[in-house]
């Protein structure tokens, strides 16, 4: 019985030195706890200033090339004079919008998206104008005009198969002018159009054409269908001058 009790006893005494133990390293673990915090949060500034520095300020993530897609030749080498961002620039500090502003100054340029390519490379994608009619100016020269109206350049040679038109004064020459010349051309059906020989713009209300040996008064570019139904009918006459700028009132001569 002495030893039995002798037994527990050591054993007991054991217990509450093991409990001890455990007590004391959880009130360690508690207060090193708040000291880890500390330090992952340090390290996460560490790593997130070490990641801003890498992309915002080092070289190592720098401007090396600058790719102009969707135009070549002395167009392209146009547009890469604009872009403007020197070498070694930070990719992630390049701004983008004022990169497109540039370039969209240029006249040829339709539109235009710029973006950053990793890791070292600023994209330049281009829509040039495309012509829709060529304009003789008051001066003789030859301008292209795209869908929008917009002059945006002067050739010695009309390119095949863009219908020419001629300019009477400055007025012909405005945007809105040459826009009212571009509903003319889309109005005509092809059987007119084919037999079209002068097409005059002396402004935006103000059109005339040669069609076989008839002169059209077309006028503005407003209501153009309606122009091109009453002309087909007016056609039958032997009028040599037909006057449809004013539908409701067609004058023949």
């Amino acid at each position: 019985m002495t030893l039995d009790t002798t037994a527990r006893a050591g054993e007991g005494s054991r217990g509450l030195a093991s409990s001890s133990t455990r007590f004391h390293e959880r009130d360690l673990a508690r207060r090193r706890r708040p000291w880890r915090r500390v330090a992952v949060a340090v390290a996460a500034v560490v790593v997130t200033g070490a990641v801003v520095w890498l992309l915002g300020w080092s070289t190592v993530f720098g401007v090396r090339h600058v790719e102009v897609r969707g135009v070549d030749g002395a167009e392209q080498e146009a547009v890469l004079a604009l872009v403007q961002v020197p070498e070694g620039t930070p990719l992630a500090r390049v701004d983008t919008q004022a990169v497109a502003q540039r370039v969209r100054s240029r006249v040829s340029v339709a539109e235009v998206a710029v973006e950053r390519s990793w890791p070292s490379t600023v994209r330049v994608e281009v829509v040039a104008r495309t012509p829709a009619i060529v304009v003789r100016n008051p001066q003789g020269q030859l301008e292209v005009v795209d869908a929008t109206g917009v002059a945006f350049g002067v050739v010695k040679k009309a390119p095949a198969g863009i219908p020419v038109v001629t300019a009477t004064g400055s007025k012909g020459t405005t945007r809105e002018a040459l826009q009212a010349s571009l509903a003319l051309l889309e109005a005509l059906p092809d059987d007119l159009a084919n037999t079209v020989s002068a097409v005059r713009v002396s402004s935006a209300d103000l059109i005339t054409f040669t069609l076989g040996k008839r002169t059209v008064v077309w006028g503005g570019g407003e209501a153009a269908e309606r122009k091109v139904a009453i002309l087909q009918a007016l056609l039958t006459t032997k009028a040599k001058t037909i006057a449809v700028s004013a539908p409701d009132t067609p004058v023949t001569r």
